[in-house]
């Protein structure tokens, strides 16, 4: 992998805005490693989380409507996969994106668009990360393993999305909310109803989310042609996420209802959805980017909630039996 740096430590430009300033991973990684660290997102970590916490939840209310406990082998091999597969997903779309993200201030200083990684060097890292990915996926059981080969279609399509709908945010969605499916199966070896009612819920909450995120380009994305949910919705943005994420809310509620979960899962969804309600409160068109910024990663927190619920209605289950 061919870099065109020399070895000195990267001056603090290199940080991204988005990055996690003091995280570990940057700081501590060796100068050469660190523009492939930015590719792979690893100093911002919200992402590979909100890939993961689909995979977790689903995963933990298929364990709870069996009255089994958490699946602990399996919810480490869905946190591999999801960060490896987080970063191959990033680095695909910084490779075909990297004359844009050069135009947009906040991306500008990315490894392609600032010519830190040639785009060999990029592919041959994507197609490392994506092998990890599928050593992950071949530990699970057929179903499973049929559902992920499918999952990198949506995937592939979605770097092209900004450049023909306003509506980049809905393919997003799709391929971020997978793992509520691969979780299910993983557990019951089936596709069910509940499973298909939390993966929908999934996709709302990250049109929503990814709105509120694509709140820091809305200047840039219009002035380079880039088309999203937040430059569609515009002043009405409030009142667009308040229904994404309402409906998001109330499908995991029946997602929960349909896996005959108690009141530990219950509690799981409400305070998922007061989260959410705070969030819808604190957006605005003309937020701040460090806000949307803010709320934006905040969704880690909204996830883990949810997924509190679900993992501890299926631990009562156990202890109950």
């Amino acid at each position: 992998m061919n870099l065109t740096e020399n070895d000195k430590d990267p001056a603090p430009a290199d940080l991204l805005p988005d990055a996690v300033a003091n995280h570990p991973v940057w700081r501590l990684a060796p100068t050469s490693i660190k523009p492939f660290v930015q590719l792979a997102r690893l100093d911002r970590p919200v992402g590979w989380w909100l890939l993961l916490l689909p995979c977790w939840q689903s995963n933990a209310l298929a364990a709870a409507s069996r009255g089994e406990a958490p699946d602990l082998w399996q919810m480490l091999l869905f946190f591999v996969g999801a960060v490896a597969m987080r970063g191959a997903g990033s680095t695909y779309n910084d490779l075909v994106d990297r004359q844009i993200d050069a135009r947009i201030e906040r991306t500008r200083g990315r490894p392609l668009p600032s010519g830190r990684v040639s785009p060999r060097a990029a592919a041959l890292f994507l197609v490392a990360q994506c092998l990890v990915g599928l050593a992950v996926l071949l530990s699970f059981n057929g179903p499973t393993i049929g559902l992920g080969l499918a999952s990198p279609l949506i995937v592939l399509a979605y770097p092209f999305a900004k450049r023909v709908t306003s509506w980049p945010q809905a393919v997003l969605g799709c391929a971020f909310a997978y793992g509520a499916l691969l979780g299910w199966t993983a557990r019951t070896g089936a596709l069910e109803a509940p499973a298909l009612l939390l993966y929908a819920s999934a996709v709302l909450w990250t049109i929503g989310f990814d709105t509120i995120y694509a709140l820091q380009d809305l200047r840039d994305d219009a002035i380079a042609g880039v088309r999203s949910t937040a430059r569609l919705f515009g002043a009405r943005v409030r009142f667009a996420v308040g229904a994404l994420y309402l409906g998001s809310a109330l499908l995991a509620e029946l997602a929960t209802l349909a896996a005959h979960a108690g009141w530990l899962a219950q509690a799981g969804v409400l305070a998922f959805s007061a989260h959410l309600a705070w969030q819808t409160r604190a957006t605005s068109e003309s937020c701040a980017p460090a806000t949307a910024l803010g709320l934006f990663r905040s969704n880690r927190d909204a996830g883990l909630l949810l997924f509190a619920g679900f993992f501890a209605q299926s631990l009562a289950a156990v202890f109950h039996s």
